[in-house]
């Protein structure tokens, strides 16, 4: 396969990342923290920017896309570090109104996960459980919760439900291996999206931190770190679009062996990054005036979304030839 971006698909990533810039500089981003992580005005950017409705078609108010455009997109979200449940709402659109356009935030809740943790409780208008019989509705507004004490991201406040209600049905298993194989796809993109603004900017301040009179970029010590990140984000892109690619075309190749494999590179990729970023940033990428750690958290947040490294990596030894 070939994975370079045609004009089109530049002038997409180029535009959602131009909007990105926009919509969540840094200052802002951290400053979302006071607000549980979602601001409702930028909530609704986004759904005009088209980021739930990329792949809703046109007759029904969407952008008619495809799987492989749409990683593209939450690519470019995982860069600028965008919280908030952005993946179950573009996957709702289908099943529930007002998604599309940002005027409803939609969570997400697996019930076989112990303890029952969700994220911005309070922000959700809706919340989705997924079970292997089904999506079910529940109204966030009626669950007893009680607030994690200091959260990992502290973008991305938990909540320890006390009760998980089962809900209204509104899709059965055909509809959960859609959300469970195509939210893969969106976590692994914004994954590799977190990897690629890992690399970026411990090679920015390799190439400013100077000692001994050099910049510490010039020491081999530091560029081999570097050098691996991008091979590491690389190859998690790659993976990345190919599984996109098949989801949009089921005869291109194994579906679920590129999905879980995508997941699989992506996270640990990520996780990678940001560690190396710390590292290259020394004593600084440590303090909460440096973007690094936060960076590194999410990529540990969004580890969890979509399968764990173990059973991902079942998943794929499961569709080898023995």
């Amino acid at each position: 396969m070939n994975f370079d971006l045609g004009d089109d698909e530049r002038a997409l990533q180029q535009g959602m990342r131009d909007v990105c810039k926009r919509l969540f500089p840094m200052d802002r981003v951290r400053a979302l923290e006071d607000a549980g992580g979602i601001d409702r005005t930028l909530w609704h950017e986004l759904g005009q920017a088209g980021v739930f409705s990329l792949r809703q078609p046109e007759s029904e108010g969407g952008v008619g896309l495809g799987m492989t455009e749409a990683a593209l997109v939450y690519e470019e979200l995982g860069r600028a570090l965008v919280p908030g449940p952005v993946i179950s709402t573009h996957l709702s659109v289908p099943l529930i109104e007002g998604a599309l356009d940002g005027q409803r935030v939609v969570g997400l809740i697996d019930r076989e996960r112990t303890p029952p943790v969700v994220g911005q409780l309070p922000a959700l208008d809706t919340l989705v459980v997924i079970d292997p019989k089904g999506l079910w509705l529940v109204d966030p507004q009626h669950l007893g919760a009680i607030p994690v004490r200091q959260p990992l991201d502290p973008l991305t406040p938990m909540y320890l439900l006390e009760h998980l209600p089962k809900g209204d049905k509104i899709a059965g298993p055909k509809e959960v291996a859609r959300w469970r194989r195509e939210g893969a796809v969106l976590a692994a993109a914004m994954l590799v999206g977190i990897a690629s603004a890992c690399t970026e900017a411990a090679v920015a301040y390799a190439k400013e931190r100077k000692q001994f009179g050099r910049p510490i970029g010039s020491f081999q010590a530091v560029k081999h770190i570097c050098a691996d990140m991008l091979v590491r984000e690389e190859v998690a892109r790659v993976g990345t679009y190919a599984a996109a690619v098949m989801c949009d075309d089921p005869g291109a190749g194994d579906v679920d062996r590129a999905v879980a494999g995508a997941r699989l590179l992506a996270g640990d990729a990520a996780l990678a990054n940001g560690k190396a970023s710390i590292q290259v940033h020394g004593g600084m990428g440590y303090t909460w005036e440096v973007d690094a750690h936060l960076y590194l958290k999410r990529a540990v947040l969004m580890s969890t979304r979509f399968g764990k490294s173990d059973d991902l990596a079942e998943a794929v030894a499961g569709t080898l030839a023995p």
